[in-house]
């Protein structure tokens, strides 16, 4: 890799690491390129990505800013997984350490603020942004749908009435 490169490739990882929700540092060491793929496509459906990362690109990727902190999480072979909802990368993350023994959790960055393993694990287990809006929305429908069915309560127990009387009536 030339000078290049690895400038370009340090401005990619300022805007990774600026545009994330949640960063989360793990080692692969152990895994196949398939489990990588595997991984990658997991983070993708929630809109996510995992990137093979250079420890010292990284570390001249963060240095400087508050983020700085984070850099003694990068040794060895590391890899990021990271998403624009916080809780996303986190939760795919968790579950496929879980999964393979080889994949582990070092720690990660939650905007400014680092991370160990526990607190990872700890964003892992909170509802994601859609789940959030899905109950948000069904709180505020809850009322509406109670008051329609107050406000359609009497007109239903009239026919109710009506019905009764034309059927004793017939009968």
């Amino acid at each position: 890799m030339d000078r290049a490169q690895k400038a370009e490739t340090v401005e990619a990882l300022k805007g990774v690491f600026a545009g994330a929700g949640v960063v989360v540092v793990g080692h692969y060491s152990g895994l196949t390129v398939a489990d990588l793929t595997v991984l990658r496509s997991r983070l993708r459906k929630e809109g996510g990505a995992l990137q093979v990362v250079k420890n010292r690109l990284v570390q001249r990727a963060i240095d400087g800013t508050p983020k700085s902190a984070a850099a003694k999480l990068f040794t060895g072979p590391t890899a990021i997984a990271y998403s624009a909802d916080p809780i996303a990368a986190a939760k795919v993350a968790v579950a496929y350490a879980k999964e393979k023994e080889r994949f582990a959790i070092l720690g990660g960055l939650f905007g400014d603020q680092l991370l160990d393993v526990q607190g990872v694990q700890a964003l892992a287990t909170l509802p994601s942004l859609d789940e959030l809006r899905g109950k948000i929305i069904g709180l505020v429908q809850a009322p509406a749908t109670k008051i329609a069915g107050v406000l359609a309560a009497p007109g239903g127990q009239l026919a109710r009435v009506l019905n009764a009387y034309a059927t004793k009536e017939a009968a």
